[in-house]
């Protein structure tokens, strides 16, 4: 953004809040990411409004005066449906039966002094594990 020429400077201590990286930059991006959803669905509202206001319109220039279905009562009633279905369905799970889809090694009882042979990073740090695993020396990794 300081490529920009005449303004590019003065864009990045407006975006930072300063002359560096600090807490106003932190907390304008964290108002930035939060505010961020609700910018979008209020456009996509916005955008939904003027469609059903005016009606899509045809590329081919063609009419087409079929018999449509509104989408409110039919399929919002639908979409409701699965959606309190779906949210039964996962309430049910969380309240009732809260450990089925727990990890089996979790269930075991913790010793602090023994690590387990099992523990294995996450799969995205795995090249690096293997890097460390490669080096025998206690000194050398």
């Amino acid at each position: 953004l300081s490529a920009v020429p005449y303004i590019g400077n003065t864009l990045v201590q407006w975006i930072w809040g300063g002359f560096s990286v600090d807490n106003a930059t932190l907390t304008r991006f964290f108002t930035f990411h939060f505010l961020l959803p609700f910018i979008i669905a209020a456009v996509t509202m916005i955008h939904l409004l003027f469609l059903h206001e005016t009606g899509s319109n045809n590329p081919l220039g063609l009419s087409s005066n079929t018999d449509k279905i509104p989408f409110h009562p039919y399929f919002s009633y639908k979409d409701l449906l699965g959606f309190y279905i779906l949210l039964l369905a996962l309430t049910s799970l969380a309240l009732f039966l809260p450990n089925v889809l727990g990890d089996p090694d979790n269930f075991t009882p913790a010793n602090p002094m023994v690590t387990p042979p099992h523990i294995k990073p996450e799969w995205y740090f795995l090249f690096a594990y293997a890097i460390l695993r490669s080096i025998p020396n206690k000194l050398g990794g």
